[in-house]
């Protein structure tokens, strides 16, 4: 069997070339990624909530909204509610949204 001969020469072109494709793909790389547009995100409205006193019943339904400073209505409501047998009342804090004008 004959022995192929290469020459140092070749060797080097070998090695030239493949440095430049592997330097021509990393600059491919590198323009693609430098393309991408970064999409906008829509901040969101600011939503102002106000705070209540809730008097619900025992199946979780709203019954009366009282003002937070008013505490001691919303909880004597509640008592008068529950009276004689019927069933449970409590009072809950309630957020809610405040729609601009």
């Amino acid at each position: 069997m004959a022995r192929k001969v290469v020459s140092r020469k070749a060797k080097a072109a070998e090695a030239e070339a493949a440095e430049k494709k592997t330097a021509a793909t990393k600059k491919k790389k590198a323009a693609k990624k430098a393309t991408k547009r970064k999409s906008k995100k829509k901040t969101a409205a600011d939503v102002r909530l106000k705070l209540y006193w809730g008097v619900f019943s025992q199946n979780l339904k709203r019954v009366a909204v009282f003002e937070f400073d008013q505490k001691k209505e919303a909880q004597k409501k509640a008592t008068d509610l529950s009276k004689g047998g019927k069933s449970p009342h409590f009072v809950q804090k309630v957020k809610e949204e405040i729609k601009p004008e």
